[in-house]
């Protein structure tokens, strides 16, 4: 399966502005947020230069990052437009915001592998996250490499000694950062993970869900729904057998969210794509 293409042509949709906050419709394909190292243009980026054509931006008046929407997500996303706002967002999301549906194709198990999913119903697995920073529900027979132990046991000491880097902070590697010693032996970290889905439509070889997150984990529905055996149609790094759409079929359609500072109740939804439940249905059983 080809690598997904980077973000290209597509733009970003502002759907909503004011004083504190911004609403945008995000393509698949470009990053939320910057990290270490990365030169790709991201959500940011665009809308700074949105924002600097319009004359609207200032230093304490930009975007800013209250919640990630993976790289090859598209979906309705939000932005704090100062740091007082981006504050008061972050410290209350889980108060403010009364609704984040997602919807996502996804393979159906392979005969033998799993049993289908009911109709509805929760997923808690707790989640894990690899030398890549992907995540994954471990099972029993997950262990990290056998040089797992003296990595981590390199980097305790490290911190132990107060070793650092040029930046000032001791650099640590992402294997390491997802390790811990449990009886002496290295082991992977988890987190906890509450994902609650809905079948919308159930075809032949795919399933078109619904899903809401308790809890807003990196790869969450991603790597919840491949633990089942219905990896995302267009994921690579789920090991999914097709990519109908050329892109991973995974889009955030509902954002609702009581303002954290005018105390008006908004509801913004963007539908995924006709095509996913017409390519379901068309290859109904």
């Amino acid at each position: 399966m080809a690598h997904k293409k980077d973000f290209g042509k597509e733009k970003i949709e502002i759907l909503y502005e004011d004083s504190y906050l911004m609403i945008v419709l995000k393509p698949s394909g470009i990053l939320s947020a910057p990290y270490p190292g990365s030169r790709a243009k991201t959500v940011l980026d665009i809308v700074e230069l949105i924002m600097r054509k319009k004359g609207s931006y200032s230093k304490n008046h930009k975007p800013l990052i209250v919640h990630r929407l993976d790289r090859d997500t598209s979906g309705v996303m939000m932005l704090a437009m100062t740091e007082a706002a981006q504050k008061k967002i972050m410290e209350n999301w889980h108060q403010m915001v009364t609704e984040r549906l997602y919807r996502a194709v996804a393979e159906n198990p392979r005969y033998g592998h799993c049993e289908p999913l009911l109709e509805s119903g929760i997923i808690d697995s707790p989640l894990a996250y690899n030398s890549h920073n992907i995540g994954f529900v471990p099972e029993e027979s997950s262990k990290p490499r056998t040089s797992a132990l003296k990595i981590k046991r390199r980097s305790i000491k490290a911190e132990k000694d107060g070793i650092l880097s040029r930046r000032g902070n001791r650099e640590t590697s992402i294997y390491e950062r997802n390790l811990e010693i449990k009886n002496g032996k290295a082991v992977f970290k988890t987190i906890s993970a509450l994902t609650h889905y809905k079948v919308i439509a159930r075809g032949k070889n795919h399933t078109l869900f619904e899903l809401s997150l308790d809890t807003g984990r990196k790869n969450q529905i991603r790597a919840h729904l491949a633990s089942k055996g219905y990896p995302l149609a267009g994921d690579e790094n789920y090991r999914a057998k097709t990519d109908p759409f050329g892109r991973l079929a995974l889009h955030a359609r509902t954002l609702e969210f009581d303002h954290p500072f005018t105390g008006e109740h908004l509801k913004f939804e963007v539908p995924e794509p006709d095509e996913w439940l017409e390519y379901v249905q068309k290859r109904s059983i």
